[in-house]
């Protein structure tokens, strides 16, 4: 075989027969990204101060369940990169998820406005641009915010994520783990915040201690805390995320008619001030689909995939048990055909056990201003392999809109470094109108299913329930139905703390009855102590 013939497979597949005269350097880079299956386009090789636009830089479909990263400077073009992706993945048949912090990945959802930057992008990368709407569902935490509202009850959400919107520290985690331990024993179901309290107190009364006595009790101290900790999450408005009807995220896993994957947009912008409460909250999302989808192993296409922006707000100051439960999860639901790809500053915010999970890399711009800026560029060139780019020099110099790329190749190895200006989304780029993005909330058919929170009996009502007719909790575990959530108490009813009404009613002795006679029907908790959903 000649020489010539060995290069042939260089050959970047759009243009085979202009690869040749690509600079030798440059035509090695895009061979290892000429992938005969199907593929994501993300954009064109720059080299040395030129944009080659019949070298393509893409990612196989078929590796986006390996994880990756995508990360840059403020204002380099990370959200544009992640509509770009979210497209073609919609248009390949894989629902996508989608954290929008600031608010513009609606436009998603409306076919995007040509004007002469687009189309002088689209001509630089030879992408034949039109513009597409694509496929989408919006949610809001809670309701707040244009969205179906997400809700999750505290039984399923767990010890351990709780414990980190609360900044509990290890000690009252694990006490919180007790607490979630017995309630799920004695069949308390813990649906909102008030449930929790009411645990919370039961067990700390004169009555409720001997409940935890054989199994390492709970100190006045840990529960006053979890107590105030839990008074000032709802004090700061926090009450509404937690409750019925809790979010299937199965309904993530949503198709178009038209055979595309629904964008599922979460609209974070009137909750981005409580950072602690929504990176959490995309982590329970998570653990809550690990738990329900079944092994796939490696498929063609990925079931979903999953953006986690602002991902350095899920490990600052986390705990252990927390980064453990991240670490396992990201290494095991890639078998589950999910993909997780982090969104951040810089590779430095992702723990390295995490980051060495992580096979396909778009890095952004970074600036380098500072010594510490100096440190991070200097850490981040070291994650990528070898290159024949300069790479400090060029990290500090890309364009917005311009990033560094490897991904793994269809035999899972490491493709080359590739300075890359990326394509065009064919979407809005920008926020749809308020009312317009209504309108679909309102005409989704999720829309009645999660609209109206509803307040059944849990926790709360039985330990609170009058002597007569009171029922030990072998005899509680069965729930009642929903029904409409109840209008606010008065002013004199607020002043009764939850530890008066607990221990005003008959419900202590019938709980200390039960002591040693209960037939465990605990709930099965896995990751993050989250509970797996009974379907």
């Amino acid at each position: 075989m000649s020489d010539s013939e060995t290069m042939r497979p260089a050959t970047a597949p759009e243009a085979p027969g202009c690869a040749p005269a690509l600079p030798r350097e440059a035509l090695e880079i895009a061979s290892g990204y000429a992938f005969t299956g199907p593929a994501l386009d993300l954009g064109a090789l720059l080299w040395d101060g030129r944009c080659l636009p019949d070298a393509q830089i893409r990612i196989p479909l078929s590796v986006l369940n390996r994880h990756g990263l995508v990360a840059g400077a403020t204002g380099t073009g990370k959200t544009k990169t992640l509509q770009l992706v979210a497209e073609q993945l919609s248009a390949q048949g894989v629902p996508v998820f989608l954290a929008d912090i600031k608010g513009d990945l609606s436009g998603v959802s409306a076919p995007g406005q040509p004007n002469d930057k687009v189309r002088g992008r689209a001509a630089e990368v030879h992408q034949e641009w039109a513009p597409a709407g694509f496929p989408a569902q919006f949610y809001a935490l809670g309701g707040l915010g244009h969205g179906i509202p997400v809700r999750a009850t505290i039984t399923s959400f767990g010890p351990v994520l709780l414990s980190k919107v609360l900044g509990l520290n290890q000690t009252q985690e694990q006490s919180l783990g007790l607490i979630f331990h017995y309630a799920d024993t004695k069949g308390l179901e813990l649906v909102d915040l008030k449930d929790l309290r009411a645990v919370v107190a039961f067990l700390t009364s004169d009555e409720g201690k001997a409940e935890l006595k054989n199994i390492g009790g709970l100190s006045t101290a840990t529960a006053g805390v979890i107590l105030r900790s839990l008074t000032a999450f709802e004090g700061q408005g926090m009450a509404d995320f937690f409750g019925e009807p809790e979010f299937d995220t199965g309904e993530l896993l949503r198709m178009a008619e038209d055979g595309r994957g629904t964008v599922s947009v979460l609209e974070l912008p009137a909750v981005q001030d409580k950072p602690q409460l929504f990176s959490t909250f995309l982590v329970w999302l998570l653990a809550d689909l690990f738990h329900d989808l079944p092994e796939v192993g490696d498929a063609d296409k990925p079931k979903l995939v999953f953006f986690f922006d602002e991902a350095h707000l899920l490990f600052n100051d986390a705990s252990k048990a927390f980064l453990d439960s991240i670490t396992q999860t990201v290494r095991l639901i890639r078998s589950k055909g999910v993909g997780v790809f982090f969104v951040t500053q810089t590779p430095k915010d992702v723990p390295s056990d995490v980051l060495a999970q992580l096979g396909n890399r778009v890095q952004h711009a970074l600036r380098a201003f500072t010594p510490d800026d100096q440190k991070a560029l200097k850490a981040t060139v070291k994650t990528f392999p070898n290159s024949p780019y300069d790479l400090e020099e060029l990290l500090t110099g890309l364009g917005t809109g311009e990033a560094v790329v490897t991904v793994l190749s269809e035999k899972g190895a490491p493709t080359p470094v590739a300075a890359t200006r990326l394509r065009a989304p064919t979407s809005l780029m920008g926020p749809v109108d308020a009312a317009e993005l209504d309108r679909a909330v309102g005409a989704s058919p999720l829309h009645e299913r999660y609209a109206q929170a509803v307040d059944r009996e849990s926790a709360y009502e039985k330990l609170t329930a009058s002597e007569r007719g009171a029922k030990g909790p072998d005899e509680m575990t069965t729930p009642a139905k929903a029904e409409p959530r109840r209008a606010p108490k008065g002013k004199a009813e607020e002043e009764h703390s939850v530890v008066q009404q607990v221990v005003g009613s008959g419900m202590f002795k019938s709980l200390a009855r039960s002591v040693g006679t209960q037939i465990g029907r605990e709930i099965t908790r896995s990751l993050f102590g989250t509970a797996r959903r009974r379907r």
